[in-house]
Formats: structure tokens, sequence, C-alpha cells
């Protein structure tokens, strides 16, 4: 074949694409029998066809034609049981690589996708299935679910799914709601998230049944009528698909007067089988019922546009009203008094049922007090089941919490301590489905990703840095001799930081200020609360540097202890970053440093030194030197600004929520864990900070430290 088109030139960089002509060329082919070498029949139509463009585009053909098979010896094949328009479209597809789907019938869109999908046409397959996505209807939906599940067309059939589920009353009235499959039916009936009242999906089932009962009746199941009414099904013969089906509907979510007077009356169920559903709707435990709920991923249920509203709780208007930034210490949050009789936490209704498996909660977090809190979750307000237990935990500001999915109506927080007072504050609320994936142990999160991050409510609460959260911020880079790491005089104090919420831990990772070619020696110890500690790793006989990584048993952790014990050029251990569960990615392996300093290489085990300038300073020898030397070089620049800034801010912040509290002076696990600046001390250009205190209070324990302030100061 000759072509008549002008070509044009070559392109400057050498390189021709003539793609567009070449696929000309080859459309031109379509059913022109020229050069033809074989002829597909389909419902009495023949399609002139090339044996090699149909191998090139199809390994069904290829296999056919050219797969030593019978077909691959013959000049003409038939094609028996194809749709012929579907195969037409195909056919066109095949040459030129185009069909349009907008205006063919939806019946004629599926039996090519089936046609797609029997001849390897793996793309086209796909291309149909984002088209159908895209134009689901109540009236197409249950044909295209059905289509999908046939052909394993995962993504698509979860697309449908999901449609279903939010249109489930609309779908079971429908008409195409006969026309689905029994395994489709009852697949979709037997989700959760199939929302729509019992008794009408058990009504449509019905409809089902009576419209498919021409269906074969292979090991069929006989109920006769009881009482002969003209509504009744007399000598029903129910085929083993129909039995299934109807086995799938939750007799036990319907009332006692809709199992006697809608499903009785029909016959379809055995007697046996209503009072077994009448039994555990009675006798058992409501939370083992399987009810149906709302399934909305990713959207917050707790939002008073899907009806949701606080039923108890002081200020309540506050929680659900999605502001997380505007409260202090008189509004923008929901409280309740902790251990008060007749005080039963903060309750909360949702607009409807709802599948859940993830709430977001934020702790009032103008200092730093923990709290300690459960959570429990019903239907009916009776049957409680607690998905969260943090009782034993010390939390703090941003919760996230992750349980297994389940149906919700009605969620209970209730607060068990408040290291200041004795009053719980929750400043904002969400729940939701999630499809987040997350693992559980012992009902607490094990983290994938790093959480020792202000992101994350982590916080350092005791230390010596220039900036509070300086261990924390991610920046493992810019850290020079007096900046950019968190610090603690040898024999005195620690580096402590608090997780926001407990998290099943078993391992970390800490950079060590390696400007020089010093090594350092430190333990570490976790706990739970500021009291119960214990040694999970003892690096203190060891000569550690730069970047650590540490492993332990998996334990349930909020507070971390780094405690170092020696220092071979000072009496100060230094930490630029810990990170908790350790991030050992490529990228974060090696530690490079800047210009005139060591380079590192950890995997080789090996220093690489560079020739060096001499540091402009000596390195600090303590704590206290650690501040002064920055005070000597920005003698004339800092005045009282900076760091010093923010100690006075923390100071200040310190004494207002003591004052507030009742508490008098900081003390006690209401001030010792609200540490604010009395034990986290910042590097300031006023000289050496004060030495660090340490958290050994037991708030149940009075001889251990007790809590002060009492449930009349909210906070």
């Amino acid at each position: 074949m000759s072509s008549h088109h002008h070509m044009g030139r070559t392109a400057p960089n050498g390189e021709i694409e003539h793609t567009t002509f070449l696929s000309e060329h080859i459309g031109a082919l379509y059913l022109n029998d020229e050069y033809s070498d074989v002829v597909v029949s389909v419902d009495g139509h023949r399609f002139h066809g090339h044996k090699v463009i149909l191998a090139a585009r199809s390994d069904y053909f290829r296999a056919l034609l050219f797969g030593g098979l019978r077909e691959s010896k013959q000049d003409e094949i038939e094609l028996k049981g194809t749709n012929l328009p579907a195969f037409k479209a195909l056919w066109k597809y095949i040459y030129t690589g185009h069909m349009s789907l907008a205006h063919q019938k939806e019946e004629v869109i599926l039996e090519t996708l089936g046609l797609a999908h029997q001849y390897g046409f793996v793309d086209l397959e796909a291309s149909i299935s984002d088209y159908l996505r895209q134009v689901l209807q109540i009236l197409n939906v249950c044909m295209i679910y059905d289509a999908a599940r046939l052909y394993q067309l995962p993504g698509l059939t979860k697309v449908c799914c999901s449609f279903m589920d939010k249109n489930a009353q609309e779908i079971i009235h429908h008409e195409s709601f006969l026309q689905l499959s029994p395994t489709g039916l009852k697949d979709l009936i037997q989700r959760d998230s199939f929302y729509a009242p019992e008794v009408e999906i058990f009504c449509a089932v019905v409809d089902w049944v009576r419209n498919n009962q021409s269906e074969s009746i292979d090991n069929s199941s006989v109920y006769s009528s009881q009482d002969g009414s003209d509504d009744s099904i007399e000598n029903i013969v129910l085929s083993e698909a129909a039995s299934a089906v109807l086995s799938a509907v939750r007799l036990p979510l319907m009332s006692l007067l809709e199992l006697l007077t809608v499903v009785r009356p029909t016959n379809l169920i055995p007697a046996d089988t209503i009072l077994d559903a009448i039994a555990s709707r009675n006798q058992g435990r409501d939370t083992e019922l399987r009810y149906r709920g709302c399934l909305m991923p990713e959207e917050n249920m707790a939002h008073p546009s899907h009806g949701t509203q606080v039923l108890q709780g002081g200020m309540r208007s506050a929680l659900l009203d999605g502001d997380s930034k505007n409260y202090d210490m008189e509004r923008g949050y929901t409280r309740h008094a902790i251990n008060e009789e007749g005080d039963e936490g903060i309750l909360i209704k949702l607009g409807t049922e709802a599948i859940l498996n993830h709430f977001k909660m934020l702790l009032w977090d103008k200092d730093v007090r923990s709290y300690q809190y459960y959570i429990e979750v019903s239907m009916d307000q009776k049957d409680w089941v607690r998905v969260i237990d943090h009782t034993r935990y010390f939390c703090r500001s941003w919760q996230f919490l992750y349980f297994e999915p389940r149906v919700i109506r009605y969620i209970r927080i209730v607060g068990t301590n408040n290291t200041v007072n004795k009053v719980f504050h929750v400043v904002s609320f969400e729940a939701m489905y999630t499809n987040t994936q997350f693992t559980l142990e012992k009902g607490l999160i094990v983290p994938k990703h790093n959480v020792a991050t202000v992101e994350k409510s982590a916080s350092v609460i005791e230390g010596v840095s220039r900036s509070r959260n300086t261990l924390l911020n991610g920046d493992t880079s810019n850290y020079d001799w007096d900046s950019g790491y968190t610090c603690h005089q040898l024999g005195s104090g620690s580096i402590l930081v608090q997780l926001g919420q407990p998290y099943m831990l078993d391992s970390m990772r800490l950079l060590l200020w390696d400007c020089d070619d010093r090594s350092y020696g430190f333990y570490v110890e976790v706990a739970v609360n500021p009291w119960e500690w214990e040694v999970v790793v003892d690096k203190s006989r060891e000569s550690c540097r730069s970047w650590v990584t540490l492993h332990f048993e998996r334990r349930p952790v909020v507070f971390i202890r780094i405690v170092g014990t020696h220092n071979t050029a000072n009496e100060v251990f230094h930490c630029v970053h810990f990170e908790t569960p350790a991030q050992t990615d490529d990228s974060r392996q090696q530690h490079t440093e800047s210009s005139g300093i060591k380079y590192v290489n950890l995997r080789g085990g090996t220093n690489r030194s560079r020739e060096i300038q001499p540091p402009s300073s000596v390195p600090p020898e303590t704590a206290s030197e650690a501040g002064e030397t920055q005070n000597q070089d920005r003698k004339s620049s800092n005045s009282g600004n900076g760091a010093g800034t923010v100690t006075q801010t923390l100071r200040a912040s310190t004494a207002r929520a003591a004052d507030f509290a009742g508490l008098g002076a900081v003390g006690g696990v209401g001030a010792g864990v609200a540490l604010g600046a009395e034990a986290f001390d910042v590097l300031d250009d006023g000289g050496a900070p004060a030495r660090p205190k340490r958290l050994n209070q037991n708030p149940d324990n009075p001889d251990r430290g007790g809590s002060s302030g009492g449930a009349g100061n909210v906070l």
C-alpha cells in the first residue's frame, strides 16, 4: 500500500515521528478485504481480517491463529455466542484503536466489556470500566455490578458496591434489583454498609424470589402455606440459590411485630428460624447483633450537618463546631467533671447509624497537662463496648485513635484523670471511617511512621535547647556548635519526650551531635506514666556517635527518657534528632555534614575526614556554657528576643495555669506534667538554664505526689 501523504521535513533534532500516519494506514484496512487472509464469522456476518494484525493486538487471536490450533489452518473462523453489535465495535477498535461509547446502549457496552475481557484487551477493558464508573445511575448499577463481578473487575465492583451502599433504599425498590444474579444479590445484602431497614430488604428479597421462581429447583427446599391466605406462597419450591439469598437477611434486626406480621406470612422462613431471631434479639447482647450502618469513607460523621448532637457535657456547642484553633481557658471546649457522681462523661449521638473505625480528638493543650480517658460506643445506650482505653496512659493534645470497624450510634467519652485538676476537657471531636491502613496490638497503634513529631502531639518536656521542640522538628542538617540540638548535664537530669498518646513501639533512632569526632554513652528508659520506668536500651558502656538505631521488645510507650552517661569531649550530652519508630529509609541512613566537618559513613563503619577549619568557638563544656557561648557571639543583637522570649512566655503560661487551677506554686503531677519552663529549659541569652526537674509523681499515691486543684476550676 502506498501513501499519498506529504511526510514533511525531518525534525531539527533528527527524530521523525509519523505514528499518526501509521495508525491511519492500518485503520484503512478495517473492513477492507485487500490483503485479507482470514474471515471471522459472527452471527452470519463475515469480517475480513489480517492475521498478523489480529495476533499483534490480542493474545487470544495470537493463540487462535498461530498457536497450532485447528483454526490456524482455516481461512474462515466462526465465533459462536458472540454479540454482533459489540463485536462490530471491537473489530473497529482492533484496527483503529478508537471506540465511541457515549451513544451506545449500556447492554452493548457491557457486551463489549465482556469481549474485551475474553479476548485479552486489557487497556480497552480498563477504559470501559472507567467510563462505566462515570455513568453509574440507579437504573444501571445492578447490571454493571453483575458484569463487573462476572469479569472479575475488583475496581469496578468496589465502585458499584459503594454506590449501592449510599443509595440502598432506592436500589431495593428499583426493578433492576430483581435482575441481580443470586450470588451478586447475596454478596450485596451481606455487606454491613448496605444500609436500609431490614424489613425493606426482606421484602425486596421476597420480590426477587418470586420473580426468579423459573430458575432451576435442583436441591430445592419446600415450604407449605400454613394459613392459605392469598398473599402467601403455597407449596413454595426454593432453589438452593434462593435459600442462600434469604439466609443473608438479618432477621434479628427486625422488631417482633415485623417478624410476626411481615416475615411469617410469606412462609419463606421456617418457624424455628423466626423463633431463633426473636431469642437473639431479646436474650443476646445488643452489641453482638450484626447491625447495618452508613459508610462514608473519610467523612466526619460527628458533625451537625449529619444530624449529630452532644447530649451530655458542659458547654456542648463547642465540641462539634469544627473550630480547633480558637480556644482558651474560658471557651472553646466541652467538659465534664472527673469521677463525680452522676456525671457520665460527654455523650454524642450520631445522626445515623454509621460504620466507623477512627476518632480524632483534641484535648485542651494550652499547657502541657496530660489526661487519661476511655471511649465507649453503643447502639441503644444500654449495651456499651469500650473501643479506646487510655485509662493507664498519659495523653495530650491531638489523639489519633483507631479501632476495628463497627456500626455506632452513640459515643461516650469519659475522662478518668487530669494532671492539673478534676475536669476533663475536649476541644474538638471527629468520627469517621478511614481507608488508612493501620495495625493494632492490645488496642494500641503499631505505627510505621515517626510519631515523635509536633504534628502528632509529641513534646520535649525536659532538656535544654534554644527552641523547645528542636529535637522533634525533623531537621537533621542545620545544627552547629551552639544550636540545633537538645542537651543535659551529665549526672544531672535527662532529655524527656512525651508522645501525644500511647503507641506500641519496638525501635527508635537518635542523631547524636557529631560536628567533631566525640562519642557518647547513654541509656534509654520508657514509661506509660511518669513514675514507672523501664530501661529498654543501655549504651552506657559503648561509644556511640552520629546516627544510632535502637531496637527493643515491643511495648506500650508514652514517655521516653534519654540519659547521657559520658561524652569524650565534655560533660554535656547532646542529641540533635529523635524519632520513633526508627525510619530507616536509604535517604537517611547516612549523614553528611556541611563543609569543614567530618563525614560519617555508618554503613561502612569507618570515618573519613577532610581537612577542616578549626571552629570559631570552643564547643560548650557544660549545659550552662551552651547558652553563654551564644550570648557572647550575639550579645549585641539579642536584647530579650528569640529564645529568651520563649522562656518568658512558657513561664508566664505555666504561672497563669497554676494560678487559675488554684495550685499556687508549680508542684505535684498537676504541674509536674504540666511542666512549662519549670522542667524544660530553653537556652536564653541571659546565661545558664536552671537544672531540669524530673517527672516521678504518682497522682494515685499521695505519698509520691498528687494532683492539685479541684473540679471547681475548669482548667
